[in-house]
Protein backbone atom coordinates (compact mmCIF):
# COMPACT_ATOMS: atom_id res chain seq x y z
CA UNK A 1 0.00 0.00 0.00
CA UNK A 2 1.42 3.47 -1.00
CA UNK A 3 1.51 5.86 0.77
CA UNK A 4 1.10 8.76 -1.22
CA UNK A 5 0.49 12.43 0.18
CA UNK A 6 1.59 11.62 3.45
CA UNK A 7 5.29 12.55 4.14
CA UNK A 8 7.64 10.04 5.41
CA UNK A 9 10.05 11.13 7.87
CA UNK A 10 12.21 7.87 8.73
CA UNK A 11 16.25 7.90 8.30
CA UNK A 12 16.64 4.51 5.91
CA UNK A 13 19.44 2.42 5.50
CA UNK A 14 20.06 -0.41 2.50
CA UNK A 15 23.07 -2.28 2.79
CA UNK A 16 22.93 -4.23 -0.42
CA UNK A 17 24.84 -5.73 -3.82
CA UNK A 18 24.11 -4.87 -7.13
CA UNK A 19 23.24 -7.90 -8.27
CA UNK A 20 21.07 -8.85 -5.60
CA UNK A 21 17.71 -9.97 -6.32
CA UNK A 22 15.84 -9.32 -3.02
CA UNK A 23 17.84 -5.94 -2.94
CA UNK A 24 15.89 -4.52 -6.02
CA UNK A 25 12.59 -5.49 -4.60
CA UNK A 26 13.18 -3.89 -1.35
CA UNK A 27 14.28 -0.63 -3.19
CA UNK A 28 11.46 -0.89 -5.16
CA UNK A 29 8.79 -1.13 -2.56
CA UNK A 30 10.45 1.53 -0.82
CA UNK A 31 10.56 3.83 -4.00
CA UNK A 32 6.74 2.64 -4.34
CA UNK A 33 5.97 4.45 -0.43
CA UNK A 34 8.04 7.48 -2.26
CA UNK A 35 10.57 6.78 0.49
CA UNK A 36 13.96 8.41 0.44
CA UNK A 37 16.78 5.16 1.43
CA UNK A 38 20.63 5.02 1.71
CA UNK A 39 22.36 2.74 -0.52
CA UNK A 40 25.43 1.30 0.56
CA UNK A 41 26.61 -1.32 -1.57
CA UNK A 42 28.98 -3.46 0.73
CA UNK A 43 29.97 -5.91 -2.30
CA UNK A 44 33.58 -4.61 -2.10
CA UNK A 45 33.75 -3.66 1.52
CA UNK A 46 34.49 -5.76 4.36
CA UNK A 47 34.32 -3.15 6.68
CA UNK A 48 30.92 -2.73 5.81
CA UNK A 49 30.15 -6.35 5.71
CA UNK A 50 32.02 -6.48 9.65
CA UNK A 51 29.44 -3.71 10.28
CA UNK A 52 26.53 -5.79 9.88
CA UNK A 53 27.73 -8.91 11.39
CA UNK A 54 28.30 -6.90 14.32
CA UNK A 55 24.94 -5.22 14.02
CA UNK A 56 22.40 -7.75 12.93
CA UNK A 57 24.58 -11.30 13.40
CA UNK A 58 24.62 -11.46 9.59
CA UNK A 59 26.79 -10.71 6.61
CA UNK A 60 23.72 -11.24 3.78
CA UNK A 61 21.96 -9.29 1.92
CA UNK A 62 19.45 -6.77 1.57
CA UNK A 63 19.84 -5.52 5.17
CA UNK A 64 17.21 -2.88 5.80
CA UNK A 65 17.53 0.14 8.86
CA UNK A 66 14.43 2.38 9.56
CA UNK A 67 16.00 5.24 12.10
CA UNK A 68 18.95 3.57 13.00
CA UNK A 69 16.70 -0.21 13.83
CA UNK A 70 17.51 -3.17 11.83
CA UNK A 71 14.14 -4.35 10.54
CA UNK A 72 15.75 -7.23 8.52
CA UNK A 73 15.69 -8.03 4.99
CA UNK A 74 13.23 -7.93 1.80
CA UNK A 75 10.93 -10.57 3.54
CA UNK A 76 10.51 -8.33 7.08
CA UNK A 77 9.86 -5.33 5.45
CA UNK A 78 7.18 -6.69 2.60
CA UNK A 79 5.73 -8.75 5.61
CA UNK A 80 5.45 -5.60 8.16
CA UNK A 81 4.28 -3.80 5.12
CA UNK A 82 1.15 -6.51 4.86
CA UNK A 83 0.29 -6.06 8.62
CA UNK A 84 0.63 -2.63 8.41
CA UNK A 85 2.94 -1.96 10.56
CA UNK A 86 5.69 -0.77 7.39
CA UNK A 87 4.02 2.85 6.89
CA UNK A 88 3.95 4.17 10.82
CA UNK A 89 7.95 3.31 10.98
CA UNK A 90 8.00 4.93 8.08
CA UNK A 91 6.50 8.20 9.27
CA UNK A 92 8.53 8.25 12.33
CA UNK A 93 11.19 11.21 12.53
CA UNK A 94 14.61 9.76 13.58
CA UNK A 95 15.88 10.07 16.85
CA UNK A 96 19.00 12.50 17.05
CA UNK A 97 21.12 9.53 18.25
CA UNK A 98 20.00 7.37 15.37
CA UNK A 99 21.37 9.91 12.39
CA UNK A 100 25.03 9.04 11.17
Amino acid sequence: MAMLGQAMFAEVVIYRTPYCPYCVRAAMLLKKKGVEFKEIDVSNDDEARERLLRDTGSRTVPQIFINGVSVGGFDDIASLDRRGALDPLLREAPRPESRS
